[in-house]
């Protein structure tokens, strides 16, 4: 037994540097937890929201995802996120939504959905400017923004790692990834092929999508990095502002984890700051 305790020392100890540490608050900033933002069918949905305590004038908004892989996951995933943008003037809304198991798509996208038309409606109780609403989130989460962005909800997405090509998995060899989207979609891709088209970012992209930031790392054998690269070029071919912030040798769920959460942290911040707040 000694063996295998000093055996597993090194991965614990490689365990314990890639957590983040215990959450806290930061100062000037506040927020409201567990506020119903829609009921579907009865089922009560809720967001934390994040809130500058003091400030000038109304606040831009950002409304976070979650990932996941549609099917776990929670809205704490962002708080760090949404909780530094609050201390820049931001207001954030952390949302949970309904996972594949309870209901398929487009379930997830109709309560992202409400989540912003929640956060739009509330604008003038919370100081909000309902003209500067964004969107961010992972995988999962990312491929919900992403939505968002080509459908003309939000202004600006940062997606992180998003799976924004659902019709590449279902045309591949199964994998887990693949197995995950026809779970979210309640059907494989030889059975409703033209379902997995329409709940796929890039098919939607035009020139009225939201500019995009996309943070990806060039090792993720989850959701590919070339993912965010075909859209990042549809999206530029069609005239809108897109960028993509590469990390270099990192795989999924990089952006959560040490060396990669703060340089990631800070360019969404940047990209918020120059596309939402006022000139």
């Amino acid at each position: 037994m000694k063996s295998l305790i000093f055996a597993l020392l090194p991965f614990i100890a490689l365990c314990a540097q890639q957590e983040q540490p215990p959450f806290s608050l930061p100062d000037g900033v506040r927020v409201e937890q567990n506020l119903i933002y829609s009921s579907p069918g009865g089922r009560d949905l809720h967001l934390d929201l994040f809130l500058p305590k003091e400030g000038r004038g109304l606040s831009p908004a950002v409304v976070y995802i979650h990932g996941g892989g549609w099917k776990g996951g929670n809205k704490n995933a962002f708080r760090r996120h949404a909780a530094h943008m609050a201390t820049k003037g931001f207001a954030g809304a952390c949302i949970e939504y309904r996972l594949s198991g309870e209901a398929k798509y487009p379930a997830a996208l109709q309560d992202s959905k409400a989540g912003v038309a929640w956060v739009r409606a509330n604008a003038a109780k919370y100081r909000i400017d309902p003209q500067r609403i964004g969107a961010a989130g992972g995988s999962a989460g990312g491929h919900l923004v992403a939505l968002l962005g080509v459908l003309g909800d939000v202004k600006a997405v940062a997606a992180f790692n998003p799976a924004v090509d659902l019709v590449s998995f279902g045309k591949s060899a199964p994998t887990g990834a693949s197995n995950s989207v026809a779970e979210f979609l309640g059907a494989t891709y030889a059975q409703q092929p033209e379902l997995w088209a329409e709940a796929t970012p890039i098919t939607h992209v035009d020139k009225n999508s939201a500019v995009f930031l996309f943070l990806h790392g060039n090792a993720d054998t989850t959701v590919p990095y070339q993912q965010s690269v075909d859209m990042l070029k549809k999206l530029k071919a069609a005239g809108v502002e897109a960028d993509l912030f590469t990390a270099e040798g990192a795989a999924h769920g990089f952006f959560n984890r040490p060396p990669w959460f703060e340089p990631t942290l800070k360019r969404m911040e940047e990209f918020f700051l120059r596309h939402l707040s006022r000139n």
